[in-house]
């Protein structure tokens, strides 16, 4: 699901692993050294929901690709 309902709570949504994610991207990093820092996190749990948080974030330009690094979209 991509957002919390009812019966899914926050951090089983796609929102919520993007939050996860997004929260560690204080600096650029690159798609490998953002996994690592989020793989142990509830929220995002497997490789394929990362990936789908990311995309979801991208789509949203909430990240963006800057020279091989993923980095904060701009306001």
């Amino acid at each position: 699901m991509i957002h919390p309902t009812k019966h899914i709570p926050a951090e089983r949504t796609l929102l919520g692993a993007g939050a996860v994610i997004f929260s560690e991207l204080l600096q650029p990093r690159t798609v490998t050294g953002l996994w690592e820092a989020v793989r142990e996190a509830k929220a995002v749990g497997t490789f394929e929901r990362f990936v789908l948080a990311l995309t979801m974030l991208y789509s949203l330009r909430a990240v963006r690709l800057e020279g091989g690094l993923i980095v904060r979209g701009t306001p």
